[in-house]
């Protein structure tokens, strides 16, 4: 076997870089490298299409170790576990209790509680925790951000009570100071203040993390990669700053910090972004702790969830696509908790069944994928070392950049963070217009017969349910999801009454014309439209003549550029306005076809959706 092995080798001479890069010039025939191959990132920093060991020299990243300062390969040595989290918003306490014991049935270790703060009390959270185990279970509480320290005391007489060995106890309380301001562009109270007092109510659950750093606002408002993670390195920079300034050792505090990312599709960027927060956030806190505190209070600790900004309406269980790949990422990249979002989210409250898939995603990646048994699968892959150090690079200047201004907290309170992201989402949902990102079955792809029929977006609303009333102290986050604007258009179809048909005149070039009828159908059916395709017409008088009877509201004519020139004008002047005529393609010769009268051309480089929108308002009158 070793002789045949090294046969094996021997038969294959070593390729250099130069090499390689000779050969793709050589298949480019002349087209510029940069232009063609390397992709620039919303992040800002290229990428290569094509890495190699030497891209690894100088990286400090590959001399990290798993389990160990600055924990860029994760908190542990021997396992990749990772808890599988639900939550549960608690409207009938005894419901909420039921519903958790079912669950902690069916894989779920990690339960969040979203509680009513007016109802708080021993008696109330003794029915919430009945017949729950504390020690065998991470149990999360978010409430009123007012009644936060109400909710620990309760919790730590519960547990008391109840003759748990505290130190066995794990959870969190969501306090997030900044986060209310973000989301709800609302200031209220002492962040110092509650923040101290919440350490206090928890000093005897020391692995209870208290002060959070709800970065996963950011995430479903539509920030980019790199904003996420260097304003989150930033946000909990401001809780260390205040926190040791008001007088709190900072190992305590770093130990009572938990940080909350989303998880976007990009799938690769996604386990390189946890994987360099680690890194940068232990080089943080270790700037504060005093000689003798141990290293370890300087590891991030990390629940992710999957992203609500992509999630989509019509064709929603493509949402489990996406979900997957994300919950993938995470898991690879090393976190410490997940929530998978359930599928149906965007349209209305998850049932069972969406919950039960949501639960088994992960599940999956456990039981038959193995994902918890290694420990940092990307380590040493070239092209994934070096996505960590440049999305650290840029998350690193963002948090300079902040700290320079004044702190997180200054930079909400000014709006500027607000802005910054609020601008990211506006950029992306121009991209999904242009079908620069894709949104399978949204923006490309739709699935052509699909009506929402009773389904109807959920969209997030401000503190006072969106009225246009409503005082703010600083300004908010935008949470519309990308596909908002595209699901707007095909309900406004749908609810028309009318829906518009789009008719295929295929004709010339067999390969062209059906390509362009593909790439029409699919652009048209975004608005709800019903599409025709056809195999083809020998004239332009029989197409026209067919889509006339077919009674069509759109004839698109499907040819290649060359044969425009020959098919359009004709076949528009036959139509003699019966219905909306539309050329696929953006041929050489669109100049003289505009000046025939032909006003409707679609291609990649238009606006999808705003193309869709004029149609629109010329169809559904």
């Amino acid at each position: 076997m070793a002789d045949s092995k090294e046969k094996l080798f021997s038969d294959f001479s070593p390729v250099t870089t130069e090499q390689w890069m000779e050969k793709v010039t050589a298949d480019l025939k002349g087209a510029d490298f940069e232009k063609k191959l390397v992709w620039k990132t919303n992040e800002g920093f290229k990428v290569k299409p094509f890495y190699r060991k030497e891209d690894l020299e100088g990286l400090k990243t590959t001399d990290a170790l798993p389990g160990e300062f600055p924990y860029l390969r994760g908190n542990k040595k021997d396992n990749n576990e990772w808890l599988v989290r639900q939550e549960i918003r608690v409207d009938d306490v005894k419901e909420a209790n039921a519903k958790a014991l079912d669950i902690l049935n069916k894989g779920i270790d990690s339960l969040s509680f979203h509680v009513k703060a007016k109802e708080l009390n021993a008696a109330y959270l003794e029915m919430l925790l009945e017949g729950i185990c504390a020690e065998c279970v991470e149990l999360n509480f978010s409430t009123c951000q007012g009644h936060v320290v109400d909710l620990a005391n309760l919790l730590v007489e519960y547990f008391q009570k109840k003759g748990y060995d505290l130190n066995k106890l794990h959870g969190s309380i969501n306090f997030d100071y900044l986060n209310k301001m973000l989301a709800k562009g609302k200031e209220k109270g002492s962040l110092v203040d509650t923040a101290k007092a919440l350490i206090a109510a928890t000093a005897a659950l020391p692995e209870y993390r208290v002060i959070n750093v709800n970065a996963l606002t950011l995430n479903n408002a539509g920030a980019y990669i790199y904003q996420e993670l260097g304003y989150a390195l930033a946000w909990g920079n401001e809780y260390m700053n205040q926190l040791t300034e008001a007088g709190i050792p900072a190992a305590t505090v770093a130990k009572k910090i938990k940080f909350n990312f989303g998880i976007s599709s990009n799938y690769f960027l996604e386990i390189a972004k946890f994987r360099a927060g680690r890194m940068l956030w232990a080089d943080i806190v270790n700037s504060y702790l005093a000689e003798g505190d141990c290293k370890c209070a300087a590891q991030m600790k990390i629940h992710a969830e999957t992203s609500s900004f992509n999630l989509t309406v019509f064709d929603s269980y493509v949402n489990l696509l996406r979900t997957q790949t994300e919950a993938m990422s995470a898991a690879l990249a090393g976190v410490d908790s997940m929530t998978v979002v359930p599928f149906d989210k965007a349209y209305e409250t998850p049932n069972d069944f969406s919950e039960r898939l949501a639960r088994n995603q992960q599940l999956l990646l456990k039981e038959e994928s193995h994902f918890d048994k290694v420990i940092d699968p990307a380590a040493g892959s070239y092209y994934i070392e070096n996505l960590t150090v440049s999305i650290a690079k840029q998350a690193w200047d963002l948090f300079l950049a902040v700290e320079d201004e004044g702190g997180f907290y200054a930079a909400v309170k000014a709006g500027k963070v607000q802005e910054a992201v609020n601008a990211s989402n506006k950029a992306r949902h121009e991209a999904v217009a242009k079908r620069k990102e894709i949104l399978l079955g949204t923006n490309q792809y739709p699935n052509f017969t699909e009506k929402a029929g009773d389904k109807k977006p959920l969209e997030a609303t401000c503190c006072c349910g969106g009225h246009s009333t409503c005082e703010k102290d600083v300004p908010s986050l935008n949470f519309d999801r990308a596909a908002s604007e595209f699901e707007a258009l095909r309900l406004q179809t749908e609810t028309s009454g009318k829906r518009p048909k789009a008719f295929m005149l295929t004709i010339g070039n067999l390969a062209m014309r059906q390509a362009r009828a593909q790439f029409s159908c699919n652009f048209l059916a975004c608005a709800g439209y019903e599409v025709i395709d056809n195999l083809g017409f020998a004239t332009v008088e029989e197409g026209i003549e067919a889509a006339v009877a077919a009674k069509a509201d759109i004839v698109v004519l499907c040819s290649s550029d060359d044969e425009y020139a020959e098919y359009a004008v004709p076949a528009f002047k036959a139509l003699n306005g019966r219905a909306m005529f539309i050329v696929a393609g953006a041929p050489a010769c669109m100049d003289e076809l505009k000046a025939a009268g032909i006003e409707n051309f679609i291609h990649v480089r238009v606006n999808v959706l705003e193309t869709l929108k004029e149609y629109n308002a010329k169809l559904l009158k």
